[in-house]
Order: structure tokens, then sequence, then C-alpha cells
């Protein structure tokens, strides 16, 4: 009973305020306002504002709502444990293998091409020596172009 009264009154005076804006000749302005102000009553009208009331006003809603919020935090605390480590066991059965140095690759025959100056080629485990892989000059990243463009007397 108190809700209807006061969804009423908000919507009386929204459309009173709606009235003072159209006499100042904002009628584009005055009509937004006035299809605010019907909302409260059509709202009361409906049922919705009997059915949130019947909500906010239930303990045991509020428990529900707790649970579900509760169901929510582990569920995203267990995705986010999931995404720090492998968690499928394909992932965990190939990051064991890794380790144990099953899945290493043997060192390349000649270094790949990478986009920075002073990354290092990957050696294979077990080989004992380790060289340092030193950073090409600036002037040593273009000669393969240099000779192109000499050969072609440009």
């Amino acid at each position: 009973m108190l809700a209807e009264t006061i969804c009423s009154a908000v919507s009386a005076a929204g459309l009173g305020i709606a009235a003072i804006t159209a006499y100042r000749k904002r009628f584009l302005t005055a009509t937004r306002i006035a299809a605010y102000s019907l909302v409260p009553v059509g709202l009361v009208m409906t049922g919705v504002v009997d059915w949130v009331s019947g909500i906010v006003f239930k303990p045991s809603v509020w428990i529900g709502f707790a649970l579900l919020a509760a169901a929510w935090l582990l569920f995203m605390t267990t995705r986010a444990v999931e995404r720090r480590r492998g968690s499928t066991r394909g992932e965990r059965k190939a990051a064991r293998a890794a380790e144990r140095g099953a899945a290493v690759e043997p060192a390349a025959s000649s270094p790949s091409l990478t986009s920075g100056a002073g990354a290092s080629v990957p050696q294979a485990k077990g080989t004992g020596r380790k060289k340092p892989q030193q950073a090409a000059a600036p002037g040593d990243d273009f000669s393969d172009i240099e000779a192109i463009l000499k050969k072609h007397g440009i």
C-alpha cells in the first residue's frame, strides 16, 4: 500500500515537471520526462512492485542470494586456480614430461632469426658446454639485403 502511494506521488511529480518543461517550449524534453514519470505507475499496475517487495522483505530470499553469491565465488576461484596451473590431465602430463627432460628438442644446427638482439639459441640439456650467443652488430642484420642491392646495382 505504501509502495503504491509513493510510486503514484513520484509519477504525479514527474508529470508536473513535464508540464512545466512543456510550458518553457522544450517539448522533446517534456515528452521524455512524461515517459519516465509513467514508469512507476506502470510497475504498480502490473504487480512488479508487489513481487519486488515480497522478495526484499523475506529473509529466506536473502539467504538464497547469499548462497548464490557463495557458489559464484567458489566457481570463479576454481577457474582462477585452473588458469594459473595446467588443470587438464593432458597439460599436467606434458608439464611433468617437460620437467623430466623427455620433451627436449635437440639444438638447432644454425641459429634461427630472432626479433631481439640479445636472444640466445636453445641448447640441448646434457651437452656440458654452453656458449653465450653474442649480439649481432646493427650492420650485420642488413648485410644480406645490402649484398642483393649491390648485385642489382642499386
